[in-house]
């Protein structure tokens, strides 16, 4: 039987709860809290990016700089609402400096990300970034190669649509990912009225336009975010 949002919120609580008191990679040291994650607990469509910052360490809670506003303005523009989805990162603390996650921090933290998709039950799951991209797809293909193309995974045991996007932050630093930005935003409404994916669609890459492969061919040659 399928949990309630109430049930579910309960269990999301008690997640953080083991977040809070986690002592498995040296980060716990330096964090001033961990940021676990924010939003619907019944959402459909679960954003994962990297880690928190260092706004995002000081409140607890993910994507409320710079790169947050931004994300909530592009959720707007779809008509969606940030209170409708929930937001996370792969990491719980933040990595000194914002410094790039390290491979044992990742692994440290992967257990908590898969009982929030678990408990959540999303239909799709939108990566913020290479760090969460890769981990979350199993592939190394960096985001410029991959972004704004769906692809079907199994992730906590579900079936998923993994929707891979630019940072929000690096968004912020080039007007060009920006567009891209926002005309991948503009495919998700429609990704989210697909029905589920079945378990014979596992890895597989949802069709895209022959423009979209021509600018998945130019990625290949420039890969500038890999």
């Amino acid at each position: 039987m399928t949990a309630s949002p109430g049930q579910r919120r309960e269990a999301l609580v008690e997640v953080y709860r083991e977040v809070a008191g986690c002592t498995r990679c040296p980060l716990h040291l330096t964090r001033t809290q961990p940021v676990f994650g924010a939003g619907n607990a019944d959402a459909d469509l679960v954003f994962v990016g990297e880690a928190p910052g260092a706004e995002e360490d000081r409140q607890g809670l993910p994507f409320v700089g710079r790169a947050g506003r931004l994300l909530t303005q592009l959720l707007e523009e779809v008509r969606m609402r940030r209170e409708d989805v929930f937001i996370c990162n792969v990491l719980k603390s933040r990595p000194p400096g914002n410094r790039d996650p390290q491979p044992e921090e990742i692994e440290a933290c992967w257990p908590y990300l898969e009982r929030q998709i678990e408990l959540i039950e999303p239909r799709v799951v939108a990566t913020l970034g290479n760090f969460a991209t890769k981990r979350i797809t199993g592939s190394p293909v960096g985001i410029t190669r991959c972004c704004g193309v769906p692809q079907l995974h199994e992730l906590a045991g579900r079936n998923v649509f993994v929707f891979p996007l630019f940072h929000p932050a690096a968004a912020l630093r080039t007007p060009a990912t920006l567009e891209r930005l926002r005309a991948d935003f503009a495919k998700l409404p429609a990704l989210l009225a697909e029905e589920p994916p079945s378990a014979e669609r596992r890895g597989e890459v949802v069709d895209a336009s022959a423009e979209e492969r021509a600018d998945r061919e130019l990625a290949d040659q420039l890969d500038l975010f890999a």
